[in-house]
């Protein structure tokens, strides 16, 4: 694609006219929000490669965010790039997978090995991009993906009646969930999150400024589902177009299993995606496609339709690159 000229965003003062306007296709995971978003949050740097005709005309944007992580047991330093998603293009976009190679490279270029790796995630097709990534030296991770479908049935429809009744239980006794308001209930959904995913390496978890600005923004909302005033679940949803995704949940399944506290939080993600008229709602992170995989197992019951999918990773690391790439091999 010769006519498109590619270059990298690192300053939220350099987002082009056109990209501050709106995402192209309304795309949350792609825009100068997310970018800003990113940008004011400790531990995270986002760049943005951006895709224009020589007289100036927009044909897409690809948002990568840099997240330093860092812990004292078990000590380490490392910085990794996750990008969500293929990017947002025009309608004039004349070759997707060949304008998103294009950015990647640019991207990937501009980090070097100043990152660990590089992971692209969340792709709306299985295949899309294949080629283009073997090229690039990445190799896939199988994955698994799950949505709800919230425009052709309602999520009572999709549940089992032995889940539904289960749920009116528990709501009769006295558990609620509501989105976070007060900054009482903030630190409470703050602490929740830390602690539930702190055993949990790979799960990333950012700053509480990311978590405010997403709900002041209206970008997301944060719930806490409370038994008797004590949060005993949590959760944060991101909108993207005609879509909603569950971005973080928690819950303290062990301590207050009588009142499932897991069923509860997530139901009610699922039930207030639906009455804003959202018209799927995807699970983000839902793991690696194991036999057994319980968390797996447990979105399932919600009646959400699993789809075998690719996460591509790079590591800067030439040989280990290469050793991974052998070992995770189609």
């Amino acid at each position: 694609m010769n006519e498109a000229q590619v270059r990298i965003i690192e300053h939220a003062s350099q987002l082009p006219a056109a990209v501050e306007a709106s995402p192209l296709d309304g795309n949350f995971f792609h825009s100068s929000r997310l970018f800003r978003l990113a940008a004011q949050t400790p531990r995270q740097k986002p760049f943005m490669a951006v895709a224009e005709t020589a007289d100036g005309q927009l044909l897409g944007q690809l948002l990568a965010i840099v997240r330093y992580r860092a812990s004292w047991f078990p000590p380490y330093f490392f910085m990794h790039c996750r990008i969500l998603g293929e990017g947002s293009y025009s309608q004039e976009c004349p070759n997707r997978n060949e304008l998103f190679a294009q950015m990647l490279q640019v991207i990937r270029n501009r980090l070097g090995s100043k990152v660990l790796y590089l992971e692209v995630s969340n792709l709306s097709q299985k295949m899309f991009g294949y080629r283009e990534f073997r090229q690039q030296h990445f190799f896939p991770v199988h994955w698994m993906s799950i949505h709800n479908s919230l425009h052709s049935h309602a999520p009572e429809e999709r549940i089992s009646q032995q889940m539904h009744k289960r749920i009116i239980h528990t709501y009769a006794r006295g558990v609620v969930t509501e989105e976070v308001s007060a900054e009482e209930d903030f630190k409470a959904f703050s602490k929740l999150l830390h602690h539930h995913n702190w055993l949990k390496p790979k799960r990333y978890i950012p700053d509480d400024v990311f978590f405010r600005n997403i709900r002041q923004d209206g970008s997301g909302r944060l719930f806490v589902t409370k038994y008797r005033d004590r949060v005993i679940g949590c959760s944060a949803v991101a909108y993207s177009g005609t879509n909603a995704y569950l971005w973080y949940s928690a819950f303290r399944r062990k301590s207050f299993a009588f009142v499932h506290p897991d069923i509860m939080t997530i139901w009610h993600a699922i039930k207030d995606s639906h009455q804003r008229g959202y018209d799927h709602i995807f699970f983000l992170d839902v793991g690696l496609p194991f036999r057994k995989n319980p968390f797996r197992e447990f979105i399932l019951r919600f009646g959400g339709k699993p789809v075998s999918t690719f996460r591509w990773f790079h590591v800067s690391i030439g040989w280990v690159n290469s050793l991974l790439s052998w070992i995770y091999r189609d």
